[in-house]
């Protein structure tokens, strides 16, 4: 848990709740805060499995999971190739399109090209082509006359796509069972703050949609996962345009280590199909496995 990425909090407090509810499981569990001597660590602890609870760059996007088939220890959630596909997410929406799963249109771009001309006709969303946990998101809505001004800590390459308006919604999959849809209430942007923080969203769980659009969503959740290979536990973020029915549904991303924390989504539709979650985390550690 832990570790140097942008998401380094939230990656602590999900290692926490899922170091509990392991040893609520009857397991032993040592916390290890991932950094430059994780593998003098992981070499000194002999660990028979992994819990991968890092979240965004190296923890998520295929780098420790290298590591982990390097030293050859089990390990949860997704393998090299599905965290680097979904973790990239111009290369998981190509994954996608050939799956048949419908994306918004984007583009990848410079920074600097983008804080001086419209890449695109607005609306559109600036965001890291490699980040999670909506940080560093730039909307730039229609008629705007002033670009956006992307923060220093952005990185040289952004994608940029086309607003998808609607409602923000998501699904679990765990193995090859999608597990539920939770429409997530905001009074704005469904940002950093909205996911982490008490009350900063309400989670509508099972989302009180048509049964059309709640099927697609389960059906989208699990072909995405499987477009990409992943493993174990992951979850797939979707907007819904009312207006437009079934075709106002998108998918935005595959996320292959969500959040495990109390505010988080997968634990919740977890807890739809009667499963707690010392029992989830539980679950997660009986499939790991090297060669994912």
């Amino acid at each position: 848990m832990g570790g140097p990425s942008a998401e380094r909090e939230v990656s602590l407090s999900s290692g926490r709740e899922c170091a509990a509810a392991l040893r609520d499981a009857g397991l032993d569990v040592v916390e290890v805060d991932a950094g430059l001597d994780l593998v003098a660590r992981l070499q000194e602890i002999k660990p028979d499995v992994v819990f991968n609870a890092l979240h965004g760059r190296w923890g998520e996007d295929g780098c420790v999971q290298g590591l982990l088939e390097w030293l050859r220890i089990p390990y949860t959630h997704s393998g090299v190739l599905a965290s680097a596909l979904a973790m990239d997410k111009q290369r998981s929406k190509e994954a996608f399109t050939q799956a048949g799963l419908p994306v918004v249109e984007s583009v990848i771009a410079n920074k600097v090209e983008v804080s001086k001309r419209h890449v695109m006709e607005p609306p559109y969303v600036v965001k890291p082509n490699n980040e999670g946990s909506s940080v560093g998101i730039y909307i730039v809505n229609e008629g705007a006359n002033t670009l956006p001004q992307l923060a220093e800590t952005m990185p040289d390459e952004v994608m940029v796509e086309t607003f998808a308006p609607g409602r923000e919604m998501t699904t679990t999959v765990m193995g090859d069972r999608a597990l539920g849809v939770t429409d997530i209430i905001t009074d704005g942007w469904y940002d950093y703050e909205a996911k982490y923080a008490e009350g900063g969203s309400r989670h509508e769980v099972p989302a009180n949609i048509p049964q059309e659009i709640y099927d697609a969503c389960m059906d989208y959740a699990v072909r995405a996962h499987q477009a990409l290979g992943c493993r174990g536990v992951s979850r797939t973020d979707f907007r819904w345009d009312e207006s437009r029915g079934l075709d106002g549904l998108i998918i935005l991303e595959v996320n292959t280590q969500p959040g495990m924390t109390p505010t988080s989504l997968s634990p919740e539709q977890a807890e739809l199909i009667g499963m707690s979650f010392s029992d989830f985390c539980a679950w997660m550690v009986e499939d790991a496995s090297c060669d994912r």
